[in-house]
């Protein structure tokens, strides 16, 4: 196999140039014109403001947990020393960077809607209720408030800090920066798994304060990195379509991105199944109601089809060598578990909304949609001008394009 050398990366296009300022722009529409809609119809919808809260709850979760995921992405390669992904690794750098972003995004649910999501909120709920009084230590405004605002100065930080230093590294070469990179990125991990279960807990577990589950967090990590994973195989094929990176990723990287997709689409099922199977032996009414919920009516059947959907059609689908080595294949599958992962979000959130028929509002989901994915594009869009999308003194990039997996 032919493989490109470092020296020759201005030859395979590393720069968006003009093209990110035009998806900056037209992302930037969209977004505006997607949240516009979203409030136009949340104020003339049927099911009221409650449900378009829901809606952009969801929206937000699903992007939120993208740039999550990235930014363990770029944290692990570092701890590991990974070779083969330092081609990959700007793009999750951009897209863990969009978390700033994201809190400007989480502003209308911590200023407007938290009274429509969040019962604990409502003190004459909280007072007729033993176990929402005992909770209030932990679940009220202020403190909730000056927890999300922790979480995300923290995300920010760490994003910026890698995205920083490795932009840096195009420039001067020094080899020490990797060297600091690595040596953040342990502690990186692990304050990066405490704020992200405790993100996940106050924003999507406490929409039903009276559930609880240890294992929550681990299970909305699964789902945050399996989605990135799928994520950056699009935007990497997205990329190479437009002309960009052609000869500096290979069907070798492609085969790790897959491989890695193909694993935690396995792990998520795992904790999934954990956290059933421990909630259903134990059969404790505070913990099943969750469940039960999911299990009534029409939910029954999305459950069901999330399983299907989620675990054993993209396990059977990605198994093959072959398949993740082949660009359209591994786009298909890499689309099929991005939106997946959509609906993930909404059988963790929605069931709140309704507990026996699944409240599809295409108006408002989609609305939100594209209000909240089109500025998140933006902002990537805007992250990436200006910045060469494969860090190009990196002092591994000469054996990361130079990769090559076992033919096993």
């Amino acid at each position: 196999m032919d493989h490109i050398s470092p020296h020759q990366l201005q030859d395979d296009r590393p720069f968006l140039e003009r093209t990110a300022g035009r998806i900056m722009y037209g992302a930037l529409a969209v977004g505006v014109l997607g949240l516009a809609a979203w409030l136009f119809f949340a104020l003339t919808s049927a099911d009221g403001s409650t449900r378009a809260w829901f809606s952009y709850l969801h929206s937000f979760c699903y992007f939120l947990s993208l740039s999550l995921g990235a930014l363990f992405f770029v944290a692990i390669q570092h701890v590991v020393r990974a070779t083969w992904s330092v081609v990959v690794r700007r793009i999750a750098e951009i897209i863990a960077a969009i978390l700033p972003l994201l809190f400007i995004l989480a502003l209308p649910i911590l200023i407007f809607g938290t009274s429509a999501l969040y019962e604990w909120t409502n003190e004459a709920a909280v007072s007729a209720d033993a176990l929402l009084t005992h909770k209030k230590v932990y679940l009220n405004l202020p403190f909730f408030w000056v927890r999300i605002v922790v979480y995300f100065t923290i995300w920010s930080i760490l994003s910026l800090y890698f995205l920083k230093r490795s932009t840096d590294q195009d420039k001067s070469g020094d080899p020490q920066l990797t060297v600091r990179m690595m040596t953040t990125s342990a502690p990186a991990i692990a304050i990066l798994a405490l704020t992200l279960s405790f993100a996940s807990i106050d924003l999507i577990m406490s929409l039903d304060a009276h559930w609880f589950s240890t294992i929550f967090g681990v299970y909305f990590f699964a789902g945050s990195f399996v989605g990135f994973l799928a994520l950056l195989a699009v935007l990497v094929i997205i990329l190479q379509n437009m002309g960009h990176l052609r000869k500096a990723i290979t069907a070798e990287h492609y085969h790790d991105m897959g491989k890695l997709i193909f694993a935690f689409t396995m792990f998520w099922c795992y904790i999934a199944f954990c956290q059933y199977m421990l909630i259903w032996y134990s059969n404790i009414p505070e913990e099943t109601g969750w469940y039960m919920r999911r299990q009534t009516g029409n939910w029954m059947y999305f459950s069901v089809a999330l399983l299907f959907g989620h675990f054993f059609i993209p396990f059977a689908g990605l198994m093959q060598r072959w398949v993740k080595r082949t660009r359209v294949l591994l786009a298909f599958w890499a689309v099929w578990i991005l939106a997946m992962h959509w609906f993930d979000q909404f059988y963790l959130i929605m069931p709140q909304f309704s507990h026996e028929t699944v409240p599809f509002n295409p108006a408002l989901d989609i609305s939100a949609l594209l209000g909240v994915g089109g500025i998140y594009i933006a902002g990537a869009a805007y992250l990436a001008r200006g910045r060469s999308l494969i860090p190009l003194k990196d002092p591994r990039l000469a054996d990361s394009l130079r990769f090559e997996n076992l033919n096993v």
